[in-house]
C-alpha cells in the first residue's frame, strides 16, 4: 500500500484488525483526532525508536526513518518521543515529521541536571509495568517513586517480580509479593520468571490490550523479560552480576515492538536515576491510606510532624500506619515540593512563607518550653 492511497477510507475503519497500524495501537479516536492532519495530506506513523534527531516511525508502507528538525522545541517534554503519534509527510527526502498528535498519557521524570529538567520517556502508555528482580533485597521505597512517576503519567501501573525462579520457596514468594502490595494499593502485583514461565500467560493477558512501557534498574530482567513476550529474543541480555544484582545498560534506546498476544510492549535502558517531576498527584494516589488518614486531621495543612489532633501521627502510634510508609511519603513529598518550586515561581514563593511561618512557629514552642523549663 502507497502512503497516497493511505486515505480516510482507511483511517475510519480503525476497529477492524485488518486496519494497517491497528496492531500498534491505531484506533477510532486517533483517527478523529488526525483527520485535519489528514487534510494536509500527511500521514500517520507510530514512532518506535528515537535516535540522534531521527526516528523510526511504523507507517502503512512499513518503517520509514524520518527526521524530526520540525518538531524540536526547546521544551525538553514537547519532544518527540517513542509512542508518539506522528503526522508524517511522504514526499521529498529525507521525509520529516511534521507534527505529533496530543498524548494521552506521558511518562516523565526529572533529569539529573541542575537545570531539574524532565524527561520524557514514552508516550500514549496504557500500562507502565515496574520491573523488580527477586535476585536482590526489595527496596520498597524504589518501587514507591516508580509508583508515583507511573501514577502520575496517567496509565495503570503494574509491579513484576521478576527471576521468582531464584526464590524457591513458593511461601516465600508470596511473602515478597504481600511485602509489594503493601507498598502498592490499587496495583497489580506480579511474580513472574522468564526461564520456566510462571506467571507469563496473565502478565500477557493484562498488556494485550494497550501499550505498555518496561521500566526498572539495570539487571531487573527487563530484556528477558521483554524476548519472553515477544516469544522470541528480539532483545540483547546481558547476565546481572551476582553481588548486587545489576547490569549493564542491554537496552540503550526506547523501542516499542508489537506484542505476538496483542497489545505492544516499550523496552526502556535501565534507569539508575529516577527523580520525581511534578508528581504531586502520583506521590497522592501511592500514599493513599496516609491521603485518607489526613482527611481527619485537625488542621487542614497539617504537616503531620508534631501538630495537635493529627490522625496520620495517631495511626503510626497505634501501629496501624508503619513508619517505614511514613518515612517514605515525607521524603517523596518533600523532593517533589523542591523539583516544583524550582520551575513553578508561585509555588516557591508560598514553599517560602511556608518554611517561614513554620520556623516561626518552631521557634516560639522552643521559646514556651525554655519559659517552661525556667517557671519550674
Amino acid at each position: 500500500m502507497s502512503f497516497s492511497s493511505f486515505s480516510s477510507s482507511h483511517l475510519s475503519s480503525s476497529g477492524s484488525s485488518g486496519h494497517p497500524l491497528a496492531a500498534y495501537g491505531w484506533d477510532d479516536a486517533w483517527a478523529a483526532e488526525f483527520a485535519p492532519h489528514l487534510e494536509r495530506g500527511l500521514v500517520p506513523g507510530r514512532v518506535v525508536r528515537v535516535d540522534r534527531g531521527q526516528c523510526d516511525v511504523v507507517t502503512a508502507d512499513g518503517l520509514v526513518r524520518v527526521d524530526t528538525e520540525f518538531v524540536t522545541p526547546h521544551d525538553p517534554l514537547r519532544v518527540i518521543c517513542t509512542g508518539d503519534w506522528a503526522a508524517v509527510d511522504p514526499g521529498g527526502d529525507p521525509r520529516y515529521v511534521r507534527e505529533y498528535l496530543p498524548r494521552r498519557t506521558a511518562f516523565v521524570r526529572s533529569t539529573s541536571s541542575k537545570r531539574s529538567e524532565g524527561q520524557i520517556l514514552a508516550a500514549n502508555v496504557d500500562y507502565a509495568i515496574i520491573a523488580v528482580s527477586l535476585a536482590v533485597e526489595l527496596d520498597l521505597g524504589r518501587i514507591e517513586r516508580f509508583l508515583a512517576l507511573a501514577w502520575e503519567s496517567g496509565a495503570q501501573p503494574l509491579v513484576v517480580l521478576t527471576k521468582a525462579d531464584l526464590v524457591p520457596d513458593p511461601v516465600g514468594v508470596a511473602y515478597l509479593v504481600q511485602d509489594v502490595e503493601t507498598a502498592a494499593p490499587g496495583v497489580q502485583v506480579l511474580a513472574v520468571s522468564s526461564t520456566d514461565g510462571d506467571g507469563l500467560d496473565v502478565l500477557g493477558a493484562v498488556v494485550s490490550g494497550g501499550t505498555s512501557v518496561l521500566l526498572g534498574q539495570s539487571g531487573a530482567g527487563k530484556s528477558t523479560l521483554a524476548n519472553a513476550l515477544l516469544g522470541e529474543d528480539v532483545m540483547a541480555v546481558q547476565a546481572a552480576r551476582d553481588v548486587d544484582g545489576k547490569g549493564r545498560h542491554t537496552t540503550t534506546t526506547r523501542n516499542l515492538l508489537v506484542l505476538p498476544g496483542g497489545g505492544v510492549l516499550i523496552d526502556t535502558p535501565g534507569l539508575r536515576g529516577v527523580g520525581l517531576f511534578d508528581a504531586g498527584s502520583g506521590v497522592g494516589q501511592v500514599f493513599a491510606e496516609i491521603e485518607e488518614l489526613a482527611q481527619g486531621c485537625r488542621f487542614l495543612d497539617c504537616a503531620h510532624v508534631a501538630e495537635p489532633g493529627c490522625a496520620v501521627l495517631a495511626a503510626l502510634e497505634s501501629g496501624v500506619l508503619p513508619e517505614r510508609r511514613l518515612e517514605s511519603y515525607r521524603k517523596l513529598l518533600r523532593e517533589n515540593q523542591r523539583i516544583v518550586a524550582k520551575t513553578d515561581a508561585r509555588v516557591r514563593n508560598e514553599l517560602r512563607r511556608e518554611w517561614k511561618r513554620r520556623g516561626a512557629e518552631g521557634r516560639a514552642a522552643m521559646e514556651a518550653k525554655r519559659g517552661n523549663r525556667a517557671w519550674h
